[in-house]
């Protein structure tokens, strides 16, 4: 399989998802306090929510590059 098939493919899955899903999550530390031997750290919980635009975008974009990949390695002709 190529590079540009699987290239292709990864971006339906994620736009699948993107579609399926709308938001993720993820925590990031945001401060990190150290008084002597006392060592503290906040963890902040943030969600970055997905347009439904981008999913479609990458759908559609997943599938030209299929598309293409197709037609790239369809046209070879191999000689014995």
């Amino acid at each position: 399989m190529s590079a540009l098939k699987i290239m292709g493919s990864v971006l339906i899955v994620v736009g699948i998802a993107a579609l399926l899903y709308g938001k993720f999550s993820y925590t990031k530390e945001t401060d990190y306090i150290k008084l002597g031997q006392i060592e503290m750290s906040f963890a902040q919980k943030e969600t970055v929510n997905v347009p439904v635009w981008a999913g479609i975008g990458a759908i559609v974009g997943g599938g030209a590059l299929l598309l293409y990949a197709s037609k790239k390695g369809g046209s070879r002709i191999r000689s014995a």
